[in-house]
């Protein structure tokens, strides 16, 4: 885990500034990011990319803003909208036409200045675009380096050649951006995930770059490993990289380096515009089989070491260009299992894979904090891994994935132009669509193919593609020496380039009660699914009250059939929450108010994500295997009331909290589906002389039953029994299960707690369809509401670790308690009446205990110099108090 969290960084309110150019370094091999734009309406700046590329013309009045920003995320830097867009239905009013018109429908220009160092006389400056949305006609002092047919599709690489172009001091870029449409171009589109963002993301998202290289460039630095499997005990490493000559005369040029500390040299003789692939293998450099190499495993199965390659060109004794990459040494592999799931191997071991979807900002808006944040927050839920559908992320998410052991599935998103050459009746691609996708494919396989945590590329999402378009990607791939699984699709279909997909995608996306993860159907804990949960996820009341106006507040808890528009998109089956709301007032009782329902819906979203992880946990070893589930999703685009396992404030829930238990390294959980109470270890260590307590209480909180088990011993990457509850007579209507694991030496490994029910939910299979099965008989847990006031004691103390406080709280029910203290959540304040503290990394939280029973958490977080942190803690039946967490004190209610 992350040494420290860093505060998540806030877009200005209003962009006040007049950049400074952006300075080019001069170094040969450098690579500098445009810093910033200035940008307009091309409606307001109608004169020609000729003129805007001069360093005369005025670009007064135009909006300043960052180097990686979309036109919409642009203006929001600008203060340009009075309202959060991101509050209520506010963002419709975006989608109004100006007086001017649509601001959408027409191009946008982004004009930079650069300038070079006298010291670069001599370099070759290359113009790197990133990725464009949708496409850009490019500019430099005048001239026209590349129209949009040359610079089109969200994820393409492209380098221009422009040193005749630019001269030592000012220069200016300018680059005309065409509106995008993800219907009609190889962009990006939202589904059903959140509304679509008004300029449909339009600009260079992934920032451009300004190179300075001699007269030999160096590019596609690539290193392909190949482990030892079983032993580990040996590797052999290949590398590669691309050598061009960019001059008109012939060159020999020296390629020096270093790669995972072995020397490398090695001389090549490069025509006038050639360009050669150089390669080091232990053929030409025999150090480069290695012999006990640091292997890089997923994160609960071992560490996750990094190798580093460093690579020099040198002409006529000079550097001219340098390259470097970062990789891991690892063995992935994949086959199907006898039902025709893919099952994955790391380093020759089965892994259960554990994630979440992976949803960027709205308006793809660059915050390294938060991202920072965000694989902070998928370690402490316990995950392995993250889906990309599409909105595939830039080098630094991959960076932080390798250091953290956090497995990458990508792969291309469904529903729009990616998939409408899958579909009856979907627009045929162009020859021009062709060549966007297959430079796609090459930008994004050379991107992920040096990164140990990439793990396979889906090269369909709802749909495989249409055999021409399968070749050109699985062709694509093998050029690009992709040695990982190559996945038809996200669904049962195959493709007769990349084969079956060994993925299911069999729903549920709507509210289906937590026994439906254990059967044997649809989605059901078998196989792997690659999307796949019980819909809404409703946030804390604080976030319900800043992302809802008063109105949307009332119809949340009062009107089931009532359309949100933080639900989903507003045409979507998901846009209302009745499925969810219906099962929450016949399991729970009806909400009587906005707090009562958020209250009902973090015991709902607990118990049934819990219950999704637990279920392919408890079914990893089966005859008819678990192999990968995929929660959808992990996070969301903007505030929203569906599928996240932590909401878009980072103020983590009744979801979070159900994951995080599900996805212990060594855990004991219920299963469902045969009464039974499993064990399950995701490390690769066998534990030995474990301690396991099993109680069934009454709602009054007496014991029904009682079991105590030692010296338990279990096996490293397995689940197995541990004991089969009996019928037990004389159970409440709602009752609990509590279960303890400690180590051999009484130390606590794993508590869960169940609230059950002694009527079943009733799933009417026969009437599924492809998101949810609807039911016949819902469980029966309203005697929960007739649960006593309970008492609780809260300690609090707090500590600085670096640039992090550490907070602990002991909660305590004293033996006098009237009842069990139900889901009780822990929340800290940044003073009495300051904000949450935001984000923060819990050891556990909403957390039960009976009277005479007590649990220590703890809490990471960024420290600030202000007030003194307050706990608060509140429950299903704990009156809120609030604690300074400061030396230790306590309070009694």
């Amino acid at each position: 885990m992350m040494a420290a969290l860093a505060v998540l960084a806030s877009p200005p309110a209003h962009a006040q500034t007049t950049y400074a150019p952006t300075q080019v370094n001069a170094d040969a091999g450098s690579v500098t990011t445009i810093g910033h734009w200035q940008i307009q309406d091309e409606a307001k700046a109608q004169q020609s990319g000729a003129e805007i590329s001069l360093t005369s013309f005025s670009t007064e009045d135009w909006y300043p803003v960052s180097g990686r920003a979309t036109v919409m995320a642009g203006l929001l830097e600008n203060g340009t909208y009075k309202n959060d867009v991101f509050y209520s239905d506010n963002l419709r009013a975006v989608q109004v036409p100006d007086s001017s018109g649509n601001l959408f429908v027409t191009s946008w220009w982004y004009r930079a200045e650069f300038t070079l160092s006298k010291d670069a006389a001599g370099r070759h400056t290359l113009l790197r675009t990133n990725g464009m949305i949708a496409s850009a006609d490019v500019w430099i002092n005048g001239h026209l380096v590349a129209d949009h047919a040359d610079v089109a599709g969200a994820y393409p690489v492209h380098a221009f050649d422009v040193t005749r172009w630019v001269h030592a001091g000012a220069n200016i870029l300018a680059m005309r951006v065409h509106p995008a449409d993800p219907r009609k171009s190889l962009s990006m589109g939202w589904v059903d995930w959140n509304p679509t963002p008004p300029d449909n993301n339009m600009g260079p998202w992934r920032g451009v770059d300004i190179l300075q290289t001699g007269p030999v460039e160096l590019s596609f630095p690539h290193v392909l490993s190949t482990l030892s499997l079983p032993d580990l005990a040996h590797a052999t490493i290949t590398v590669k990289v691309d050598a061009k000559n960019l001059d008109t005369v012939a060159h020999d040029a020296t390629i020096t380096g270093t790669v995972a500390g072995v020397p490398i040299q090695q001389t090549v003789h490069l025509a006038p515009g050639q360009t050669q692939v150089v390669s080091f293998s232990p053929s030409t450099t025999p150090e480069l089989a290695l012999n006990h190499p640091k292997i890089w495993w997923p994160v609960g199965m071992g560490e996750h070491p990094l190798y580093q390659l460093e690579m020099t060109a040198a002409v006529d004794g000079a550097t001219s260009d340098r390259a470097t990459a970062t990789f891991g040494v690892r063995s992935v592999s994949s086959s199907l299992t006898k039902e025709g799931y893919r099952q994955f191997f790391i380093n020759g071991k089965p892994v259960l894979i554990r994630g979440g979807g992976w949803a960027p900002d709205m308006f793809l808006r660059d915050d390294p904090a938060r991202m920072d944040a965000e694989f902070s927050y998928v370690l402490n839920l316990g995950l392995n891994a993250i889906r990309s559908e599409g909105k595939l992320e830039n080098k630094r998410f991959y960076d932080l994935a390798d250091r953290n052991g956090i497995l990458i599935l990508a792969g291309w998103e469904c529903c729009d132009k990616w998939e409408s050459a899958a579909k009856t009746g979907g627009a045929p691609w162009t020859a021009a669509d062709m060549k966007v996708a297959g430079d796609s494919m090459a930008s994004e396989a050379r991107l992920l193919r040096n990164h140990p945590s990439v793990i396979g590329f889906l090269i369909g999402s709802d749909n495989p593609p249409p055999q021409p378009i399968a070749k050109m990607y699985v062709d694509t791939l093998h050029a690009a020496d992709w040695s990982l699984p190559i996945i038809s699709a996200a669904v049962a279909k195959g493709t007769a380039e990349a084969g079956p997909s060994g993925l299911k995608m069999d729903g549920p996306y709507d509210w289906i009660p937590p026994s439906y993860w254990y059967a044997d159907k649809l989605g059901g804990a078998f196989g792997f699914d690659s999307e796949v949960s019980a819909g809404a996820d409703i946030p804390r009341l604080e976030d319900v009250q800043r992302m809802l106006s008063p109105q949307e507040q009332e119809a949340l808890w009062k009107y089931p059939e009532a359309r949100q528009y933080h639900a989903s998109a507003d045409w979507s089956t998901f846009a209302v929450l009745t499925p969810f709301d219906k099962a929450l007032a016949a399991r729970y009782g009806a909400p009587t108010n906005l707090t009562d329902y958020v209250a009902k819906a973090q015991l709902d979203n607990y118990d049934n994500v819990r219950a999704q992880f637990e279920a392919f946990n408890a079914h990893m070893d089966a005859d008819k295997p678990a192999t990968g589930v995929i929660y959808w999703m992990l996070n969301n685009a903007w505030p929203s009331l569906h599928w996240h396992l932590y909401d878009y404030f980072m103020n983590p829930a009744g979801a979070y909290f159900g994951a995080k238990k599900a996805n212990e390294l060594v855990h004991i959980q219920y299963s469902y589906d045969t009464n039974g109470i499993v064990l399950v270890n995701h490390t690769l260590d066998d534990v030995h002389g474990l301690q396991a307590n099993i109680r069934v209480r009454n709602l009054d909180g007496s014991v029904r039953y009682e079991k105590h088990l030692q010296n338990v011993d279990l096996a490293g990457n397995h689940a197995q029994s541990l004991a089969t509850l009996p019928a037990i007579a004389g159970l409440s209507s709602a009752y609990f299960i509590e279960l303890d694991l400690a180590s051999s030496d009484g130390k606590p490994v794993s508590r869960n707690v169940y609230w059950l029910s002694t009527r079943a939910d009733v799933l009417d299979w026969a009437n599924s369809n492809w998101y949810l099965t609807p039911l016949t008989q819902y469980a029966d847990l309203t005697a929960l509401r007739s649960l006593p006031s309970a008492t609780s004691k809260v300690l609090a103390t707090t500590r600085r670790e670096g640039n992090d406080d550490i907070t602990t709280v002991t909660l305590s029910v004293p033996a006098s308690s009237k009842a069990v203290a139900l889901f009780q959540h822990v929340s800290i304040k940044r003073g009495a009446h300051g904000n949450l503290a935001l984000p923060i990394l819990w050891n556990d939280n909403d957390v039960t205990l009976w009277p005479g029973e007590s649990i220590v958490l703890t809490a990471r977080y960024a420290s600030q110099e202000m007030a003194a942190p307050v706990v608060e803690v509140s429950g299903w039946n704990v009156p809120v108090q609030s604690v300074p967490a400061t030396a230790s004190q306590g309070t009694d209610h």
